[in-house]
C-alpha cells in the first residue's frame, strides 16, 4: 500500500513509478488541529504545507524551530523524508522538533507514539517513507516568533576559510539562530548568520524580500561579492523563511532566464513562484527525458569537516553553482538516520541544483557521488532516488530497529521497504 498522492504534487522531479503497482489509499488530511500555548506544541495533519502553517503560527505569535524555505513542502514529507533548514545547527533535523505521531498500521490500528510511549516506533518513523503505516497527525514544538531576522552577510574567499568560519559560527548558538552558506564558485561564497529580533526604534530600513518585485534572494546575496564588504539588514521573519521560494533556490533561472530582470519583476513578478506541481503536470515526455539527462538535483549530508573535500569533488564531477550549504546537528540514535558516533556531530547539507557544466555528463555518475558520500560516513536525501544497491543502502542507513518494527507491525505483506520506494527503478 501507499498514499494516492500523485507524483506531480510532490516537490521531487522524479515520477514515483511504484504507485502504479501498489494499492493507493486516499489520505486527505491537511489541516491544523490545534495550537497549545501551554505545552508549546501545534498539532497538524500531515498534508498541511509550510506555506499554510507558518503564516497562521506567526499571526498567533509562534513559529516552529525548523521552518523549511519552500512553501509547498508538507509536514508529512518532512517527517517521512528529511527536512532541515538554517536553524538546524541548533535544533537538528525537522523531525527532531516533533514530539508525537499518530500512525495507522497495516492492521488498521491507530498507534500514538512519542519519546515515552511506543518510543521505538517513534524513532523509526522519520525517513521511513510511509513504510510503517499512514501518518495521520504530528505534534511539533513551537517557539515564540519575533518580527524580524537580523541577517549578516559575510563574503569569504577560499574553501578553507569557508569551512573554518562555518565551524565557528555554528558553535555560537547564543548569537546565531540561523546559519547558511552560498558558494558561487570554487573560491568565493557568502556566509549568512541571523538572529530573530523584534528590532528597535532605530531601524530605518527593512528589506521585505518577499515582495514580488524584489530580486531573487540568491542574486541579492551574490551582490555582496561585488563590494566585498560585510552587510547587515533586517528582514521580516516570514520573508526570511521563504527566501528561496520565489526562485525555487536558483532553479527558476533555467526555466525563465530573464526572470530576475527588473522589468519582468515589476510587470510579472506577481506570477512567481512557478508551482512545481504545475511545471511537472504540464511537462511532455520529451522534456522529462531531456531534464533527466541534463539536469541534477540532490542533497548530501556530510561531516562539516569535509566541506572543502566535498565541494572539490562536486566541482570535478558536476561543476554546478551556486551550492547551498546548511549546517545541521546529527544526534546519536537507533533510527534509520543518526550520527554514527555516540555524541552529537555537526554535519552540513550540500544542495546541488542545476545543469552540470562538465562535458559528457551522465546521470549514472550519481552512483560515484553516493559511494563518495558513503565513504565519508555521510547520507543522501532520497527524494531523487538512489543508485546504491540494497547492501550499500543498509550501510548508509541503520535498518536494525526499522526491520524489527516492520516485523512487529506486520508490514512485510502490506507496505514496501524504504529501498523499494527510493531506488532508481522506483523513481524515474
Amino acid at each position: 500500500m501507499c498514499t494516492a498522492r500523485p507524483s506531480w504534487r510532490s516537490m521531487t522531479i522524479a515520477d514515483m513509478a511504484y504507485k502504479k503497482y501498489m494499492y493507493n489509499i486516499d489520505v486527505h488530511l491537511d489541516g491544523i488541529v490545534s495550537i497549545n500555548a501551554k505545552t508549546q506544541t501545534v498539532r497538524v495533519e500531515p498534508g498541511i504545507t509550510m506555506g499554510r502553517l507558518i503564516p497562521i503560527l506567526i499571526e498567533s505569535g509562534w513559529t516552529v524551530p525548523v521552518a523549511l524555505d519552500m512553501e509547498d513542502l508538507t509536514i508529512g514529507g518532512l517527517v517521512m523524508g528529511i527536512g532541515l533548514e538554517s536553524s538546524s545547527h541548533k535544533f537538528g533535523l525537522f523531525h527532531e522538533t516533533c514530539t508525537r505521531y499518530e500512525l495507522i498500521t497495516a492492521n488498521g490500528d491507530l498507534i500514538i507514539c512519542s519519546k515515552s510511549v511506543n518510543a521505538d516506533i517513534f524513532e523509526s518513523i522519520p525517513y521511513s517513507y510511509g513504510t510503517l503505516g499512514f501518518l495521520t497527525a504530528v505534534d511539533i514544538q513551537i517557539i515564540p516568533a519575533k518580527k524580524y531576522v537580523k541577517l549578516k552577510y559575510r563574503p569569504i574567499r577560499t574553501l578553507e576559510k569557508m569551512e573554518s568560519r562555518l565551524i565557528v559560527e555554528t558553535s555560537d548558538l547564543e548569537h546565531n539562530d540561523f546559519v547558511e552558506l552560498l558558494i558561487y564558485n570554487k573560491e568565493e561564497g557568502v556566509l549568512m548568520t541571523g538572529k530573530m529580533t523584534d528590532g528597535n526604534k532605530d531601524i530605518k530600513y527593512v528589506n521585505r524580500i518577499g515582495r514580488f518585485y524584489k530580486p531573487w534572494f540568491f542574486k541579492h546575496v551574490e551582490s555582496f561579492l561585488l563590494t566585498w564588504k560585510i552587510g547587515e539588514e533586517y528582514i521580516p521573519l516570514k520573508d526570511y523563511y521563504f527566501r528561496h521560494n520565489k526562485s525555487l533556490f536558483w532553479e527558476i533561472q533555467d526555466i525563465i532566464p530573464f526572470g530576475n530582470h527588473p522589468v519582468f519583476r515589476y510587470l510579472l513578478g506577481w506570477l512567481m513562484p512557478a508551482k512545481v506541481a504545475l511545471l511537472k503536470l504540464t511537462q511532455t515526455d520529451t522534456i522529462k527525458q531531456l531534464y533527466a539527462k541534463h539536469h541534477f538535483i540532490d542533497d548530501f549530508i556530510l561531516p562539516i569537516s569535509s566541506l572543502k573535500k566535498s565541494v572539490q569533488q562536486f566541482h570535478t564531477i558536476l561543476n554546478i553553482y551556486p551550492i547551498w550549504v546548511c549546517p545541521t546537528i546529527l544526534r546519536p540514535g537507533k533510527g534509520l538516520m543518526h550520527s554514527p558516533a555516540t555524541v552529537n556531530n555537526m554535519y552540513i547539507d550540500i544542495g546541488l541544483y542545476g545543469e552540470p557544466k562538465v562535458s559528457k555528463y551522465n546521470p549514472t555518475i550519481l552512483r560515484d557521488l553516493e559511494i563518495f558520500v558513503l565513504k565519508l560516513k555521510g547520507f543522501k536525501m532520497m527524494y531523487a532516488g538512489t543508485y546504491l544497491n540494497i547492501d550499500e543502502f543498509k550501510t548508509m542507513f541503520d535498518h536494525r530497529l526499522y526491520d524489527r518494527i516492520r516485523q512487529n507491525l506486520r508490514c512485510k505483506s502490506n507496505f514496501p521497504e524504504v529501498y523499494d520506494k527510493v531506488n532508481r527503478k522506483a523513481r524515474i
